[in-house]
């Protein structure tokens, strides 16, 4: 079974990816593969530099993600083309990845552009991890030490929640206390393995 695990930034998918892998799940991070695909010598690399700029390189060569960030979350057109560079890279190595399953493993694939990309397409099931757009903010902030503006703009370039909600088989509230949502995440664990038998 393939799981597509999605949200909005800073709602807490990493927090219940990581619940998901403890319980037994497979769990393949786009953000991990979106990196590895744009470091040095890699082809989206040199497309990424030609397009951009070396304003974009840190001082050891490698992409700083920040300042990369600061020109394609102001600029939809700049978004468009580092997407059209990286997203077709990204969706390729989570295939490569699938493949490597067992037929009898869940295989959580924790993306935030899912739907947004169409991977939704290649999933079975779907879970929105949920939080209010304020708890998305104070987050952002503290983990990513953004302005409040440059939080404004990343979430922009996102779906909203609220839409993302409309493609969930489950629903993994994160407002609360972390316990709050891990105890959600191992309901909807039970849930998944339960749907998994019926599969069979």
């Amino acid at each position: 079974m393939i799981v597509g695990l999605t949200g909005g930034i800073a709602t807490g998918k990493s927090l219940v990816s990581g619940e998901m892998e403890r319980l037994g799940a497979r769990v393949i991070d786009a953000d991990v593969i979106a990196r590895e695909i744009v470091e040095p010598g890699k082809p989206a690399y040199d497309e990424i530099v030609e397009e951009f700029g070396e304003g974009i390189l840190g001082p050891s060569r490698s992409l700083d993600r920040k300042a990369l960030g600061d020109i394609v979350f102001r600029d939809r057109e700049a978004l468009g083309k580092l997407n059209r560079i990286t997203h077709p890279r990204i969706r390729q190595r989570i295939r490569e990845e699938i493949a490597k399953a067992r037929e009898d493993e869940i295989v959580v694939v924790d993306i935030a552009l899912l739907i947004e990309t169409g991977f939704i397409d290649e999933v079975d099931k779907v879970i929105v991890v949920a939080a209010v757009e304020e708890r998305q903010i104070e987050r952002m902030l503290k983990r990513n030490g953004l302005t409040r503006q440059q939080a404004l703009q990343r979430l922009s370039c996102q779906l909203p929640v609220k839409e993302k909600l409309e493609y969930a088989d489950y629903v993994i509230e994160n407002n609360g206390t972390i316990e709050d949502a891990m105890e959600r995440t191992r309901e909807v664990w039970r849930e998944l393995k339960a749907a998994m038998t019926t599969m069979d």
